[in-house]
């Protein structure tokens, strides 16, 4: 066993390096290069990565967005195309505002899966494995955590506006804080005026002294000691001054305008205003892209609202200077049949389909891979499900193939054996 120094755990970067030592010493984790590789890019005053994951849940149509076909008026149905700022890129019409900053983001046209169903794609897209019975996977922010750390002391580092994929196996000090609505913020943060914060304290206290006898049963046990993580990390923030950075509503009005006043747009700002103080990823989800039935009455206003959201937060974080650090995500769990069926809507698609980074070193103003003519197979540079997330985790910094292992001894890596998209990062 090594010594304990108190004085190592001063501050949250000394923390992690002595956290880091005791981890290779005692338990031979392989993901320690890693770990000195983010703890030097901030010694030289790089700033840290974030991510700004935008999840289309219901499956996007490719067709209608990010990949339209304007030479098959048959697959292409009612949906028009337009130019963007970048030459040979073509979007559909409901994506104006993304056309006009298309330099800042590239689009990857050959994304394919084998998983048709709603449920286990979407795992597969946020964990970049199969649901087994056996293991619950974390989620990609649970994931970037454990290899990256916190920025903020107090803020937490991930978070969910709307939902997602919990800390799965690696526990609940890796746990996701998640927000329903992004105009409330984070809510029940203040205590009732009947009572003060010295008896709050001496709750706390209380209840610890009735648990005691079960630590010391459990004092091994890295799920208590994780939910006992977890709830000082919430105390710690229910009385941080950083709680203003759930607050929209200290936002300027023109900014709230350019989001636009839908939950979404409104989970976009509050997505900026987090990584802005400190918060390694957010995700924001974004339904009813199931378009099984009448697509063409209904798509035009739920790609124009990802175009606006999506150009508006894009172009933001660019303003702000936080674009370089941050990386912009828009995924969905598959796309959609290019056959308009009898109801005139679009079926489950998951052999083609795109997904769209922005930000964090990626390189803009590229078309990855092409599907083809009917935008039914991929037809150049296949990328899957798992090239896409090793393409997330190289752009942020972290690596896609380093082992962890699961409480069961099981190995895992960010991306299931997957490759980073070489032309991008």
């Amino acid at each position: 066993m090594l010594p304990f120094d108190s004085s190592q755990m001063n501050d949250e970067q000394s923390r992690r390096n002595f956290m880091a030592t005791m981890a290779k010493s005692c338990l031979g984790v392989s993901f320690m290069p890693a770990l000195a590789g983010l703890a030097e890019a901030q010694s030289r005053g790089a700033k840290p990565k974030q991510v700004i994951y935008l999840f289309m849940t219901g499956a996007m149509s490719h067709l209608d967005t990010f990949d339209p076909k304007p030479k098959n008026k048959e697959v292409q149905g009612e949906t028009g195309v337009i130019n963007t700022k970048t030459r040979g890129m073509q979007l559909s019409e409901h994506m104006s505002g993304l056309a006009k900053i298309s330099d800042k983001f590239s689009v990857v046209r050959s994304l394919s899966t084998t998983t048709g169903a709603h449920g286990p794609a979407r795992y597969l897209m946020r964990t970049s494995y199969k649901p087994i019975a056996s293991t619950r996977h974390p989620g990609l922010g649970s994931l970037f955590q454990k290899y990256a750390g916190k920025i903020s002391k107090d803020l937490p580092p991930t978070v969910q506006i709307g939902g997602g994929e919990g800390p799965g196996y690696l526990g609940a000090q890796y746990a996701p804080v998640p927000i329903g609505d992004p105009a409330r913020g984070l809510e029940n943060t203040k205590t009732p005026s009947y009572l003060s914060e010295n008896a709050f304290d001496k709750r706390i206290e209380l209840s610890q002294a009735f648990d005691s006898g079960f630590r010391r049963r459990a004092a091994k046990s890295s799920k208590v000691s994780g939910y006992d993580d977890l709830y000082a990390d919430a105390v710690r923030l229910l009385r941080s001054e950083d709680l203003k950075a759930f607050d929209i509503n200290q936002e300027p009005a023109k900014q709230k305008e350019a989001y636009g006043e839908s939950r979404f747009g409104r989970g976009a700002l509050l997505a900026r205003r987090l990584v802005e103080n400190g918060v390694r990823f957010v995700e924001v989800s974004f339904g009813g892209w199931d378009n099984h039935r009448d697509i063409f009455n209904t798509i035009p206003a739920r790609a124009s609202e990802l175009d606006k959201v999506a150009s508006a937060l894009i172009s933001d974080l660019a303003q702000k200077g936080l674009l370089n650090s941050t990386l912009v995500v828009i995924g969905s769990e598959f796309g959609r049949k290019p056959k308009i069926n009898q109801n005139s809507g679009r079926d489950h698609h998951p052999a083609a389909f795109s997904g769209v980074l922005a930000g964090a070193g990626i390189k803009g103003g590229q078309v990855i891979g092409k599907s083809d003519d009917e935008g039914f197979y991929v037809d150049d540079e296949h990328a899957s499900v798992e090239d896409f997330n090793a393409t997330i985790a190289k752009a942020i910094g972290v690596p896609h193939d380093e082992e962890i292992y699961s409480p069961t001894g099981r190995p895992f890596t960010f991306s299931n054996g997957g490759e980073p998209i070489k032309k991008l990062v």
